[in-house]
């Protein structure tokens, strides 16, 4: 296991974040649970302190977050529970739920207010 301290620069976020590739896949009870969690939360906050949240519909937000994380449409199915609700709401079909929102906001580490604004269905 590694020793990680504060993310200070661009080469620390990089390396955390090809760790955290690594490991995104351990679950509790694993030896590499606790490292994945400190790994999230220095990404989260090196992120926060960085970079400005882009202008983007929330769906789109999520795209993005998905594809950061290497997560597919099955990965948010597994933390929402409905695969065929998640593909509706990618698709633009249905709009985001309150639960979905908790849900994805956690996973993706998006603010949750980034994911209620307003976007068209169509």
């Amino acid at each position: 296991m590694n020793t990680w301290f504060l993310i200070e620069n661009e080469t620390e976020y990089e390396k955390a974040l090809e760790r955290y590739q690594q490991i995104k896949y351990a679950e509790k009870g694993m030896p590499a649970y606790k490292e994945k969690m400190l790994l999230v939360h220095l990404i989260s906050d090196y992120e926060k302190q960085n970079y400005s949240l882009p202008e983007l519909d929330p769906i789109e937000f999520i795209k993005i977050r998905m594809e950061d994380f290497g997560y597919k449409p099955a990965d948010l199915a597994k933390v929402y529970g409905d695969k065929g609700t998640v593909s509706k709401v990618l698709n633009y079909k249905q709009a985001l739920s309150l639960n979905m929102i908790r849900k994805f906001s956690k996973i993706l580490r998006i603010p949750a207010e980034a994911l209620i604004k307003e976007y068209k269905l169509q």
